[in-house]
C-alpha cells in the first residue's frame, strides 16, 4: 500500500519534465581543443607531461563528463549543468590533476560566456557552442575551495566571481562549524568560514580538513529565496543520517538552493 506522501513524491519526479531531444553531453570533449588549456609540463624537463599526439590526441577533458539537462518548467527552460571534476591532488609537482580540475570548472565559465568565449565546445553529438538559453544551475562536486585545500589557481572562483552567476547567498549550516571545531587540526589552519563547508575530509598530517566542495549556483536572473547544506548538529535526530568518519552516506554533504523567477 502507497502512502499519500508517496504518491506526492512520484508526482514531483515528473513536476518538471527534461527537455530529452535537447540534452547536451561533453564527455568526448578533448583537453588539446581548449584554448590556453592549462595542460601540465613536466617541472624537470618543461616538457608538456602528456605526450603531443595519439596521447592528448585521446585524452578527454572531462574526468567523468558534462551534462547540459535542459528542464522544462512551465513555459521557461532551466538548463541544469552537472559534472564532477576531478580532485586537484593525487599527483605531483606537475600539478596534473589540479589543472584538469580547474580546466574542468572553467569549461561552465566559458559555456555560459556567450558565444565569443563558447565558439570551442562541442558535444558528443558534434554541435558546437555554449548554452542555448540565459536560465541556468551549475551544480556539482567541484573538489575546489575558495580559500583552502589544493586547488589551481583559484579554480572556483572562475564561477564565485562570473557576472552570471547568483552569488548573492552562500549555503551553510551550523554542524559545519561544529564538526570543524571538534576535529581541529588541518581545519585551525584554514582561511574561509567554517559554516560554509560541504565536506568532511581527514584532517590529520597532509590531508586537507572540511572543504567547502559541492555548489549550487544559479544564473543571476534567478532569485535565491533559501538555501543550506544538510549538515546538522551532532545532537539534532537526523545527524545519524550524515554522521562521521566511517560515513553512512558520504563524506560530501547535501546542497540547496531554492529559488524563483
Amino acid at each position: 500500500m502507497h502512502t499519500d506522501s508517496e504518491f506526492s513524491q512520484v508526482r514531483m519526479v515528473w513536476q518538471y519534465p527534461i527537455d530529452a531531444t535537447t540534452v547536451r553531453t561533453f564527455q568526448k570533449f578533448l583537453w588539446k581543443d581548449m584554448p590556453c588549456a592549462a595542460l601540465p609540463t613536466d617541472p624537470a624537463t618543461g616538457l608538456p607531461w602528456y605526450t603531443p599526439g595519439p596521447e592528448l590526441d585521446s585524452f578527454r577533458l572531462s574526468s567523468k563528463s558534462h551534462w547540459d539537462i535542459p528542464i522544462i518548467i512551465g513555459n521557461q527552460t532551466v538548463h541544469f549543468l552537472a559534472s564532477h571534476p576531478t580532485p586537484p591532488v593525487f599527483d605531483g609537482p606537475e600539478d596534473r590533476n589540479g589543472k584538469r580540475n580547474h580546466d574542468e570548472i572553467r569549461f561552465w565559465k566559458d559555456y555560459i560566456s556567450g558565444q565569443h568565449k563558447s565558439s570551442y565546445i562541442y558535444d558528443d553529438k558534434g554541435s558546437r557552442g555554449g548554452i542555448n538559453g540565459d536560465l541556468f544551475v551549475i551544480a556539482g562536486d567541484m573538489n575546489a575551495d575558495p580559500f583552502d585545500g589544493d586547488s589551481y589557481n583559484q579554480a572556483i572562483e572562475q564561477l564565485l566571481n562570473h557576472r552570471k552567476i547568483n552569488t548573492d547567498i552562500t549555503p551553510s549550516s551550523i554542524g559545519a562549524v561544529e564538526q570543524d571545531f571538534l576535529q581541529k587540526q588541518a581545519n585551525l589552519q584554514h582561511c574561509g568560514e567554517d559554516k560554509y563547508d560541504t565536506a568532511d575530509f581527514a584532517d590529520f598530517g597532509t590531508n586537507p580538513g572540511n572543504l567547502r566542495a559541492d555548489y549550487v549556483l544559479p544564473s543571476r536572473n534567478l532569485k535565491i529565496v533559501s538555501s543550506g547544506v544538510f549538515w546538522p548538529f551532532s545532537t539534532h535526530p537526523d545527524f545519524a543520517l550524515v554522521g562521521i568518519y566511517p560515513f553512512p552516506s558520504s563524506d560530501h554533504k547535501m546542497v540547496w538552493v531554492d529559488v524563483e523567477r
